[in-house]
């Protein structure tokens, strides 16, 4: 009998975690420029920080996205 409970209560918690993944929506990971626009991950772009000018790439970091520095400087026409 306490086998059957615990093989039962194993069950029971599979199930109900099944059931919550399959319900939930994935979240759009993304970057923000200085203007609040929406830059895609891997996208590059010029950033202007403490009066430092950079290229930068919009990438994930344990889950978060971030800016990464790729070059100094940034390439004008």
């Amino acid at each position: 009998m306490k086998k059957n409970l615990i093989v039962l209560t194993f069950l029971a918690a599979a199930l109900s975690t099944q059931s919550v993944a399959q319900g939930k929506k994935t979240q759009d990971c993304y970057c923000r420029n200085k203007g609040g626009e929406r830059v895609e991950i891997g996208q590059t772009r010029c950033l202007n920080v403490g009066g430092r000018i950079f290229m930068a790439r919009c990438e994930m970091s344990l889950n978060v996205p971030m800016w990464r520095e790729q070059e100094g400087g940034c390439l004008s026409s």
